[in-house]
């Protein structure tokens, strides 16, 4: 097998390279020369007392680990691939504490709590007012004077409407909630992350703010999830804290992943208009998906070998860390006819944007497809004609393919 072709010192995870761009190239080259390529970092980069992880990038290999936790544990130095290097490993393993962080038979107790909120009845009962938020969403965005940013007046605004909507949050706090989620995962981004201490003050500021929701309902039940959730915890429902952290993971999960796709799935219709007539015209049902292959918002996530075992060729040894990069699976050739193409008509479309299939599979895929859709066919509804004012401005970020900021304009 050829050695890849590599700038030197090349790292996915580098927040830097990830606030130009996704590495696409790169992953090309490595999944035809080492699919499963250690990556080198100096000691303790990333957070982990190690000096570096072993990349995956085929589509294969990705959807492997991702469904064998026997194997690969989510738990062990977290789902999250890069942390600061300065945090402390106390920070780390508090993190555990969140669902997209533990392993079966946990992860198993408590998502099969949660999953109450996301069945197909309480995502089909949502529908309509969802529906009804898109297009004031997009009609207040066209009553702007002059351009506007899509990302805060339109990409943002359902995803938090939703969860608000979803948990009993009071819309006029969907503000806070935004602001705590930007600054909580954008530690690599100046911008958001002001001191090294503001994201973990505004994850503890989010778990406040849940655990006082869920106080609320035990003492006054509702007709809402939070207390489906918690309203009678000795019979097998969440705990005040659990509430907290799942509050937390619904932040980033249920709303900064879905409003990069909307975001980022703007972008590629501006930037293939043909696309977007043919959206406009026919509104094919696999739009949404296609959106989210084409955005992959989690670029990586990782995995930590709990045994010494083999994958893709390689020797991986109980301890390494394995990233899972999903934005290179959702480019895979051997699985996608012209993985570069935008295509909204594509299917199927075995993308890995909600994950790797497995006990972490995206619990809220429905309702993120069912978001971006309605965003969308209200934008081609109420104003087809946006436009792009200048390029849009990224995140930097480790692990995220975020969108800061997109000028448009309907003039």
């Amino acid at each position: 097998m050829p050695c890849p072709a590599l700038p030197d010192g090349f790292d996915p995870t580098d927040p830097e390279l990830l606030h130009q761009r996704v590495p696409l190239p790169e992953f090309a080259e490595l999944r035809r020369t080492e699919p499963v390529h250690w990556i080198e970092q100096p000691h303790g980069l990333a957070g982990f007392a190690d000096d570096g992880y072993w990349a995956v990038t085929r589509h294969a290999d990705v959807r492997y680990v991702s469904t064998r936790p026997e194997l690969f544990s989510s738990s062990l130095h977290t789902a999250v691939i890069r942390f600061g290097e300065h945090i402390e490993r106390e920070a780390i393993d508090a993190q555990r504490l969140i669902l997209l962080n533990m392993d079966p038979p946990e992860h198993t107790r408590v998502r099969q709590i949660v999953q109450r909120g996301f069945t197909p009845r309480a995502i089909r009962a949502l529908e309509d007012r969802l529906r009804t938020r898109a297009r004031a969403i997009v009609e207040r965005a066209r009553a702007l004077p002059g351009p506007f940013d899509f990302v805060t007046e339109v990409a943002c605004e359902l995803p938090l409407q939703t969860i608000a909507e979803l948990i009993g949050v009071p819309q006029e706090d969907r503000a806070r909630i935004f602001e705590w989620s930007n600054r909580m995962i954008a530690y690599d981004d100046p911008e958001y992350a002001l001191t090294e201490e503001s994201g973990a003050e505004s994850a503890a500021a989010i778990i406040a703010y849940a655990k006082s929701m869920a106080a609320d309902r035990k003492r006054c039940p509702a007709e809402d999830i939070v207390t489906t959730l918690v309203a009678a915890e000795h019979e097998g429902n969440l705990g005040s804290d659990e509430f907290g952290f799942f509050v937390l993971m619904l932040a980033v999960a249920g709303n900064e992943t879905t409003r990069n796709a909307i975001a980022h799935g703007m972008h590629a219709f501006l930037t293939h208009p043909g696309q977007w007539e043919l959206f406009r015209r026919e509104r094919p049902a696999t739009t949404a998906e296609e959106i989210v292959r084409w955005a992959t918002p989690v670029v990586s996530l990782q995995r930590t070998a709990v045994e010494d075992t083999e994958l893709g060729g390689r020797r991986i040894r109980k301890g390494d860390r394995v990233g899972l990069f999903y934005a290179s699976a959702n480019h895979d050739p051997e699985v996608f006819d012209t993985p570069d193409a935008f295509d909204i008509t594509r299917d199927p479309n075995p993308h890995l944007g909600f994950g790797g299939g497995g006990p972490h599979y995206c619990l809220g895929r429905s309702l993120a497809v069912l978001e971006i859709d309605l965003v969308f066919r209200a934008i081609a509804d109420t104003m087809p004609g946006l436009r792009m004012t200048a390029a849009p401005r990224r995140l930097r970020s480790a692990w995220l393919n975020g969108v800061k900021e997109l000028r448009v304009t309907t003039a």
